[in-house]
């Protein structure tokens, strides 16, 4: 059976995996990393009012002339405005964030005045109309769309909603993601190593990708490599997780009971992508009566690169599908850039290849991008020196040096 390419894997999953139908209101604190379950309108303007962005002097241009000293009738503080009527010859002192008094058309920062004895202030330039004034409504009109549905709440945008005065939103229900690795080779960090026998990092690399995702996680640890234990934690996840994951299994050679699980207990939708690492990964689903509530599975690779690249690549974005995350955040991840490679990559041509790689901007202003390390699918330790992925397309070979490459910087989940 020949393997499916990565964007045809990916558009398969996209298009079967459902958005979410369910909603939950949340306090605005406890709504980090959060998505979106509806467009926000603002109910005010932003700035609320008419406000100076200076401290100095608010004045009316039809009032006075450069030469003429104006006198200070009182001041203007946040929170506390000048109420008052201003006439001909006068000016408000006025502080940044400061009602704009009423009419005054600019505000005169002090820098450009100077303090007579007897209190009067001069100008030292005509100012012009609405200068140093933040309007109402400037930055966000009443009405209009703020947050769009399906976007994440973080650090940029929860503020802005607090800006608004939003207390509580809609979001979307967080994903109950059932996790587990097999392997009779398999042993838990923390715990000693007997002959043959390896940590199982795959899993714990999982579990940290996600919490970032902000999944509800449910580790059903290591199985051995037993077909009936493997048949009941499938039968498990499909009572209480809406995905589950798997880690090992799923290469030729190694125990078969995944895929034939997979075919007794549900339907699979693809198995081995034309990718390097990670040409052993599967997806499918969980049979379930319940058809708003399906269970949906994905087989990562054994080896720990093949097993964090395949996450990164189909699991991040059929993730991001299931909570909510917008078309547009999906398709842009892990947006792709251009750069220049440093050193000669080998490749051979037949599948699309995520070498581990550091990118810097270099002296002619360019970006540049090197190999980092033994590119096995065993070697995860060039991880903590690489901040992308080189991609190179399936067809492509050999890469000389000075040959331009797509690169694929890390985001916030490999950060």
């Amino acid at each position: 059976m020949s393997l499916l390419p990565l964007s045809q894997a990916l558009e398969q999953m996209l298009q079967e995996l459902p958005t979410p139908n369910k909603i939950e209101q949340i306090s605005l604190d406890q709504a980090a990393n959060r998505i979106l379950a509806e467009d926000i309108f603002s109910p005010i303007n932003v700035p609320h009012f008419d406000n100076s962005a200076m401290d100095g002097y608010a004045v009316n241009l039809q009032n006075f002339s450069i030469n003429q000293p104006l006198t200070v009738i009182g001041k203007a503080f946040a929170g506390n405005p000048f109420t008052d009527e201003i006439g001909e010859g006068q000016c408000v002192r006025i502080m940044t964030g400061a009602a704009i008094p009423k009419g005054t058309d600019a505000v005169v920062m002090q820098e450009e005045t100077s303090l007579n004895n007897d209190g009067s202030v001069c100008l030292a330039r005509q100012p012009k109309h609405l200068e140093n004034i933040r309007q109402q409504g400037e930055d966000i009109q009443q009405g209009q769309l703020v947050l769009a549905k399906g976007s994440k709440l973080d650090v940029t945008t929860l503020p802005l909603l607090a800006s608004l005065g939003i207390a509580q939103v809609n979001v979307s229900p967080r994903i109950k993601v059932a996790i587990l690795s097999t392997g009779d080779e398999l042993v838990s960090v923390g715990n000693p190593l007997k002959s043959g026998q390896i940590y199982d990092t795959n899993r714990f690399a999982v579990c940290l990708m996600l919490e970032k995702l902000n999944c509800e996680i449910t580790d059903y640890g290591i199985l051995p490599d037993d077909p009936i234990q493997f048949e009941n934690a499938f039968l498990k996840a499909q009572q209480h997780a809406e995905v589950l994951i798997t880690s090992g299994g799923v290469s030729v050679g190694e125990a078969d009971f995944t895929k034939d699980v997979l075919e007794k207990r549900g339907q699979i939708g693809f198995w081995k992508i034309a990718m390097k690492p990670g040409k052993p990964f599967a997806f499918g689903q969980l049979n379930s009566e319940d058809t708003d509530n399906k269970t949906w599975f994905f087989g990562l690779p054994g080896n720990p690169v093949s097993a964090l690249v395949t996450f990164y690549q189909l699991v991040q974005p059929a993730l991001m599908k299931l909570a909510g995350c917008s078309a547009e955040k999906i398709a842009n991840f892990s947006p792709n850039l251009t750069a220049y490679v440093a050193t000669p990559l080998k490749k051979a041509v037949g599948r699309q290849d995520f070498q581990r790689g550091f990118y810097r901007v270099n002296p002619q202003g360019e970006l540049e991008v090197k190999p980092i390390g033994n590119q096995g699918s065993h070697i995860f330790s060039a991880f903590n020196e690489s901040n992308c992925f080189i991609v190179l397309e399936q067809e492509r070979g050999n890469v000389a040096q000075g040959e331009k490459v797509t690169i694929q910087p890390f985001n916030f989940l490999l950060k």
